[in-house]
């Protein structure tokens, strides 16, 4: 009786599954890893039965394949640097609103713990990248074939739009730099509490808006009905006219409000009541 671990050398052999051994035509060779598998040098498409390497597979296979490649006049031209919905510009644009919203943010964060009053210049910059960003987002998300480069709009809102937003970040500094007392009085923590409130408020009502009115939706005023465009009743628009400009509205004064601006809280609500009066009109 063999005992447990008594195995013999004839047990073992047979316990072992028999062996194949590759057919000549399968050898490795220098592209081979060893296991007949070829190794990442070899073409993708090479032959399932390929035999010893040479320039002719090489130049064969590479010529075949090369074929096979789409070149970039059969691409898109709009998506090409340089058009209006090049890849490249909405990746960069993408890429530095995330960096310009991260960075912003912590940057606030570490000022307002060490109670520097400068973290509402931060805090503007990085609430107005996140605007933008969306801005595009929910128009490449629920109205894609309207989705440029120019949805960020980043560069084509109007000279008014830029110099208002320079304006609002002056007086921030100048107030938080120079001004203290000045700014206390306006920017309470009940007040930057509920300007917080405000730009969440607006800037969910906007996007939301953006995606229920779909590919209904324009950036710019339609001046003729275009073809497939129908009015949106449903949502929002069941119970506000224009609820992105309605959004935008009050995110616009909740910023003002964050930072403690009295000047630019009293020209923005005069002038995107007047801005947004005419425009609907």
């Amino acid at each position: 009786m063999r005992k447990f671990g008594d195995f013999s050398s004839a047990a073992i052999h047979h316990s072992e599954p028999p062996q194949n051994t590759p057919p000549p035509s399968a050898a490795p060779n220098a592209h081979d890893l060893g296991n007949g598998t070829p190794s990442i040098s070899w073409p993708v498409n090479r032959p399932r039965d390929y035999g010893s390497w040479d320039e002719k597979i090489d130049r064969d296979i590479r010529a075949r394949e090369q074929a096979n490649i789409q070149h970039a006049s059969t691409v898109n031209r709009d998506l090409l640097p340089g058009h209006p919905r090049a890849l490249s510009g909405i990746a960069i644009r993408a890429f530095l609103l995330g960096f310009a919203f991260a960075g912003c943010s912590l940057l606030t964060v570490w000022l307002a713990y060490h109670e520097y009053r400068i973290w509402r210049a931060p805090q503007f910059i990085a609430t107005l990248s996140l605007f933008h960003f969306l801005e595009f987002y929910v128009t490449a998300a629920y109205n894609t074939p309207a989705a440029k480069t120019s949805s960020f709009l980043l560069f084509n809102n109007g000279r008014e739009y830029t110099a208002a937003h320079t304006g609002a970040l002056i007086e921030c500094l100048v107030t938080s730099t120079f001004l203290p007392t000045w700014q206390s009085r306006f920017s309470t923590p009940y007040a930057i509490m509920l300007g917080l409130a405000l730009i969440v408020m607006g800037q969910g009502c906007r996007s939301v808006a953006m995606a229920q009115a779909g590919t209904n939706f324009n950036h710019t005023v339609q001046r003729r009905k275009n073809e497939g465009h129908e009015l949106v009743t449903s949502g929002l628009y069941a119970h506000l006219r224009h609820p992105s400009y309605f959004g935008f509205f009050w995110w616009a004064l909740g910023t003002q409000v964050v930072i403690g601006n009295k000047i630019c809280f009293a020209l923005y609500a005069y002038l995107l009541w007047q801005f947004f009066y005419h425009r609907i009109r």
